[in-house]
C-alpha cells in the first residue's frame, strides 16, 4: 500500500511538471510553436540576403559605405513605419489575422523585385527592401510576444530563445542564397538575377500564410503581475507608486531616439543627401536641431510624465529602459552584419585580413574562399566573403543554441549583462586592428550577439498583460529603427578612417545593452527570470 502511495505521489508529481509548450489547462502547443517559429526563419533569411546585397550595390553602382548604408536604412524603416501599426492590427485581428498580414505584405516586397530588376534604379530596390520589411515587422511584433505565452510564463526566455534559432538558420542560408545570385558572372550580370531570391520568398509565404489560416493559432491570455491591462483610473494598493523623474527619463530617451530616426528620414526625403559632400554638410548641422526641438518637447513631456498612471507600459522602467536598449542592440548588429563582407575584402586599400598565404589558395575551399589581387597578393574574395558570412551566423545559431540552454540554469538579465560587456572587449580587439586576432574578433561578436535581441525582448514585456505585450512588442519591434542609423554612422567613420575604427560605434552600444543587464532586476523590482525554475528541473 506504501508503494503504491508512493507511486502515486511520484506520478503526480511528474505530472504537475508542465512541458515547455503546455499551458496551464493542459493543452500542448507543441506544433503552433514551430509553425510560428518557421517565421523566425524566414526573416532570418531575408535579413542575410540584405547584408551581401549592401555589397553587390557597392560594386554595381560605385557606391560608398555610408551610401551603400541606405540598403540598411531603408530596410530599418520599414521597421519604423509598420511597428505601431502592426501592433494595433494584433490587438484588433489577433495573432492569426497579424500573421497572415505581415506574410501578405513580405510577399508583395518579395514579387516587387520582378518589376524594379527591369527598372534598374537603386530607388526601386530600396522601395522593395521596405516592402518586405514592413511584413517582417509585423510578424516580429506578433511572434516575438507570442512565442512567450505558448506555455508555462517561466520558459518565456528559453522558448523566445529556441524560436530566435531558427532566425539563426535562415541568416546562415541568406548569404548562401545571395552569394549566388548576387556575385554571379559579375556585377552587371547578377543585377539581372537579382529578383529571383525574392520571388522565391514571395512565393514561399503565401504558401505559409495559407497554413495559418487553418492551423490552431490560440490568442492566449496571461497573467497581468503589473495590471497594466486594467482599465481603472487608479492603480492598484499592490502595484507601487511610479517614479514621475524615471518616467520623464525614459520618455525623453526614447523621443531622443525617434528623433535620430526622424532626422535620417529627412535625409532621405532629400535626394542630394546621398552625395557624400552633402551627407557631410547636412550632418553637422541637423543631430543640433533635432536635440534642440527634443528640449524644446520637455514642458510637455514632463507633463506627460505626471499623467502616466501605473497601468501604463511606459510606468514600467523595465520596458521603456528595453526599448533604449533594444534601440542600440539591433544598431550595434546592423552594422557589424552590413559591413562583414568589407571585413573580410579589399575597400580602399584597406583590410583587416593578413595576406593569404598561396598555399592555402589550393583546393576547392580555397578557390572559393580567395583571389589574387591586381598586386598579385591573395585576398578574400567578395563570393569567398559571403560564405564566411554563413559561418559567421554558424556562430550566431551556435550561441543562440548554447545560449537557450545557459538561460535554463542563469537568470536572463545577469547572462545580457555578462554577453555585453564581453562583446564590449570583442569590440576592443577589432578596434586593435590585430591581424588574425581582429579578424577572430569579428566571429565572436557573432556568437555573443546572438541572445541579445530575444532576451531584451523577454525582458522587456516581462509581467505585462495579453493586450499591454502587444502594445508593448510594438515598441519594441519600432526600436529596430536602431539599424537604419548605426549603418550610416558606422560607414561613414569607415570611409573617414578604417572599418577597424568603425567598431568604437558598436563597442558603446553593448556597454550600454550590459549596464541594462545589470540594471535589469531594479527596474523590474523582479529577482530575475530563468528558462527554467530551479526547483523544477524540467
Amino acid at each position: 500500500m506504501t508503494a503504491f502511495t508512493q507511486s502515486n505521489a511520484i506520478t503526480s508529481t511528474m505530472n504537475n511538471k508542465k512541458g515547455l509548450f503546455e499551458m496551464p489547462d493542459g493543452r500542448k502547443l507543441t506544433f503552433t510553436f514551430f509553425l510560428v517559429a518557421s517565421l523566425f526563419l524566414i526573416w532570418g533569411f531575408c535579413n542575410g540576403m540584405i547584408d551581401t546585397m549592401d555589397k553587390h550595390f557597392q560594386e554595381h553602382l560605385h557606391l560608398t559605405l555610408s551610401q551603400s548604408a541606405w540598403v540598411q536604412f531603408a530596410h530599418y524603416m520599414g521597421y519604423a513605419i509598420m511597428a505601431l501599426p502592426a501592433g494595433l492590427l494584433t490587438r484588433q485581428l489577433g495573432y492569426r489575422g497579424g500573421i497572415i498580414f505581415g506574410l501578405m505584405l513580405v510577399s508583395i516586397g518579395g514579387i516587387w523585385f520582378v518589376p524594379a530588376t527591369h527598372i534598374d534604379e537603386f530607388w526601386a530596390f530600396l522601395v522593395g527592401v521596405c516592402l518586405i520589411a514592413m511584413g517582417l515587422a509585423v510578424l516580429e511584433t506578433v511572434a516575438n510576444p507570442y512565442t512567450t505565452v505558448l506555455g508555462p510564463k517561466e520558459y518565456g526566455p528559453t522558448r523566445i530563445n529556441l524560436a530566435q534559432s531558427f532566425n539563426g538558420v535562415g541568416w546562415i542560408f541568406g548569404p548562401i542564397a545571395g552569394s549566388a545570385f548576387f556575385y554571379a558572372g559579375g556585377a552587371e550580370e547578377a543585377q539581372k538575377h537579382i529578383y529571383i531570391p525574392y520571388l522565391g520568398v514571395g512565393i514561399f509565404v503565401l504558401i505559409i500564410a495559407a497554413m495559418f489560416m487553418f492551423a490552431p493559432v490560440p490568442d492566449v491570455k496571461v497573467e497581468d503581475e503589473y495590471h497594466t491591462d486594467d482599465t481603472a483610473t487608479a492603480a492598484p494598493t499592490i502595484q507601487k507608486e511610479k517614479n514621475p523623474a524615471l518616467v520623464l527619463l525614459m520618455i525623453f530617451l526614447n523621443v531622443a531616439a525617434v528623433g535620430l530616426s526622424i532626422y535620417l528620414v529627412c535625409s532621405t526625403i532629400l535626394p542630394s543627401v546621398i552625395s557624400e559632400d552633402s551627407f557631410n554638410s547636412v550632418q553637422k548641422f541637423l543631430p543640433w536641431v533635432v536635440i534642440v526641438a527634443v528640449l524644446a518637447t520637455l514642458p510637455a513631456l514632463n507633463s506627460m510624465a505626471k499623467k502616466v498612471t501605473a497601468h501604463s507600459i511606459w510606468a514600467h522602467p523595465h520596458f521603456s529602459a528595453a526599448t533604449l536598449a533594444q534601440f542600440v542592440y539591433v544598431a550595434a548588429q546592423a552594422g557589424i552584419f552590413s559591413f562583414f563582407i568589407n571585413c573580410m575584402t579589399v575597400k580602399n586599400g584597406f583590410t583587416m585580413v593578413p595576406p593569404i598565404p598561396q598555399s592555402w589558395t589550393s583546393g576547392w575551399l580555397g578557390q572559393k574562399l580567395f583571389a589574387a589581387g591586381s598586386d598579385g597578393v591573395f585576398h578574400i574574395s567578395d563570393p569567398g566573403a559571403a560564405l564566411l558570412a554563413s559561418a559567421a551566423f554558424v556562430c550566431f545559431l551556435l550561441g543562440r543554441v548554447s545560449g537557450a540552454a545557459l538561460l535554463k540554469k542563469i537568470s536572463a538579465h545577469k547572462m545580457l549583462g555578462a554577453y555585453g560587456f564581453i562583446n564590449a572587449v570583442v569590440c576592443l580587439l577589432i578596434i586593435g586592428n590585430l591581424g588574425w586576432i581582429s579578424v577572430g574578433g569579428v566571429f565572436l561578436s557573432y556568437f555573443f550577439m546572438s541572445i541579445m535581441f530575444p532576451t531584451i525582448f523577454a525582458l522587456g514585456i516581462h509581467g505585462l498583460g495579453s493586450q499591454a505585450k502587444k502594445k508593448a512588442a510594438a515598441f519594441i519591434v519600432m526600436s529596430i529603427t536602431g539599424g537604419a542609423l548605426m549603418p550610416k554612422f558606422m560607414g561613414h567613420l569607415g570611409d573617414v578612417h578604417n572599418l577597424c575604427f568603425a567598431f568604437w560605434m558598436p563597442f558603446v552600444c553593448f556597454i550600454l545593452i550590459g549596464i541594462y543587464g545589470l540594471c535589469w532586476s531594479k527596474l523590474s523590482q523582479s529577482e530575475g527570470v530563468l528558462g527554467v525554475k530551479s526547483s523544477g528541473g524540467h
